[in-house]
């Protein structure tokens, strides 16, 4: 073979990885889902005009409408974890996953009410200068290094689980996929930073929401019997169950801390991890600090409730149709994963345009990476105490730029890694059990007490993640039976003790 035919065949075989084909999606799918990364790029770029430094490129300038701020909150929330995942569950499962939405609709509450005022009385542009103030430097960098690991990880397994699903659509490998995902995410969020986040939010959040409402909509006209057939087809099939009191198994009382389906269990996990994830993860709370004041910002948290419960119902539905209408059409093919159930079935069976729209929901709900939260953290709590001279906002607001495409990069090369090792993936999944407990047990720890220490409490944070790592180790290899959600309750309470027995008294 000669050279010039060696280098087409180098050739061919790399664009046959990049490109397999196999692709369900027609042209009029391809301009639907090219206009809706156009509009969410334009939108970035647009709300990025007024961006004149770090301030308005980490906060928006607190000038976000609650409104505006809760639509925010919910597109960072919904992931193409939820837009696959949940459907996948209520497939395979029911809808026991309502229970976990109650616990976390509380702890909703307990963040507006508590956690919300006193970083607006702190002033801070992130959620870790609290840690700062209230206990001391080691706390903080504490804080933010499990920050980093945790957003980094987590944020890297919901990239290659959108590439892949996006993938199976667009009949492209991943490498190609994660390279738009890439590219749109920095494009859109260059600019204006935050700002451009909240808006283009909005789009994906009516993306998302449409293409549910339309799917389950066409679900139920493709089921024979429509509404009633489905509803008493997975009613017998125990499809519909919300809340279970006991746990399923001979040994029920060991089976208490490992079932996730029991209502107090599941109850229970979604209070600890969801207050952990919208008080302590900056992910969550950068949304809500760009209110205008701390009213706003609380019912901005508080508006995200029946939001939330909407987009959860929504895919919900979609899940338990899916089951009806595959039970009812035995002699169709199902993925090799029911993970994927959702795009199998839009490639599969929905018409042109629909494709088109359920790839777009499942873009649009995973473009919104951490990029600009990783980039506030980076420029405010690490570089800005480093600088031995305060930095103007334009050098910070040019650093957060750049900060932006390199977390993009790392995220990209992070979400490659779990891809080449599956084996791994279920430590990106289950890393919050791991580390949300310390975050949250030192915030309560400085909310609800007037202890004070610094090396003590940067001390209990780092005993506590050790010690849930090593638990959730022990669990995975069935050495003791303890559901990994357990793990942010527990960390939780051994970080205040710890700290509280450490600490002293804030002096009078």
């Amino acid at each position: 073979m000669g050279p010039e035919k060696a280098s087409s065949a180098i050739v061919d075989e790399i664009v046959g990885a990049w490109f397999p084909g196999g692709s369900a999606l027609t042209a009029a799918d391809f301009l639907v889902f090219a206009a809706a990364l156009a509009l969410m790029v334009w939108l970035g770029r647009r709300a990025g005009r007024r961006t004149r430094g770090s301030a308005d490129f980490f906060l928006a300038g607190r000038r976000v409408p609650s409104s505006a701020a809760a639509v925010s909150f919910l597109a960072t929330e919904v992931s193409a974890m939820t837009v696959i995942g949940v459907p996948a569950i209520a497939f395979r499962e029911n809808w026991n996953y309502l229970q976990f939405f109650l616990g976390s609709a509380a702890a909703r509450v307990l963040v507006a009410s508590l956690f919300l005022p006193a970083f607006y009385r702190d002033g801070g542009e992130t959620a870790y200068g609290y840690l700062r103030r209230r206990f001391g430097p080691r706390t903080h960098a504490a804080g933010v290094g499990l920050f980093f690991v945790t957003r980094l990880l987590a944020s890297g397994v919901r990239l290659m689980a959108a590439c892949a699903a996006a993938g199976l659509l667009l009949g492209w490998g991943v490498l190609p996929t994660l390279i738009l995902f890439t590219v749109v995410g920095v494009a859109a969020m260059w600019e204006g930073g935050v700002e451009s986040v909240v808006w283009t939010n909005a789009l994906q959040a009516a993306c998302f929401l449409g293409a549910g409402v339309l799917s389950v909509v066409f679900l139920l006209r493709r089921i024979d019997g429509g509404f009633p057939a489905a509803l008493r087809l997975a009613s017998d099939a125990g499809k519909l169950e919300v809340f279970r009191w006991v746990p399923e198994g001979a040994s029920r009382f060991g089976r208490l801390f490992s079932d996730p389906g029991v209502f107090w269990v599941a109850a229970l996990n979604g209070f600890f991890g969801s207050a952990a994830a919208f008080g302590t993860d900056h992910e969550m709370t950068q949304k809500l600090m760009t209110a205008p004041d701390a009213a706003q910002s609380r019912r901005a948290l508080l508006l995200s409730i029946p939001a939330s419960l909407l987009t959860l119902i929504i895919y919900m539905s979609i899940g338990t149709l899916l089951f009806v209408y595959y039970k009812q059409n035995a002699g169709l093919a199902l993925p090799d994963s029911i993970d994927r159930i959702y795009p199998h079935f839009a490639a599969t069976v929905m018409p042109r345009l629909m494709r088109g729209a359920v790839l777009t929901a499942i873009v649009m709900a995973s473009i919104d990476s951490p990029l600009t939260s990783l980039s506030a953290v980076l420029v405010v709590d690490v570089l800005r105490p480093l600088a031995r001279r305060p930095p103007s906002p334009e050098a910070e607001l040019k650093a957060a730029r750049i900060a932006v495409a390199g977390f993009a990069f790392v995220l990209a090369a992070v979400a490659l890694l779990f891809g080449a090792f599956d084996h791994a993936l279920w430590l990106a999944f289950k890393i919050g059990g791991v580390t949300y407990g310390s975050l949250l047990g030192v915030y309560l720890l400085g909310l609800l007490t007037d202890r004070e220490l610094d090396g003590g409490a940067a001390a209990a944070m780092a005993a506590t993640t050790a010690l849930c790592a090593v638990l959730m180790l022990l669990s995975e290899r069935g050495t003791i039976s303890l559901g990994w959600s357990w793990l942010v309750a527990i960390g939780t309470g051994l970080t205040f003790g710890l700290g509280w027995a450490l600490g002293r008294p804030r002096a009078r």
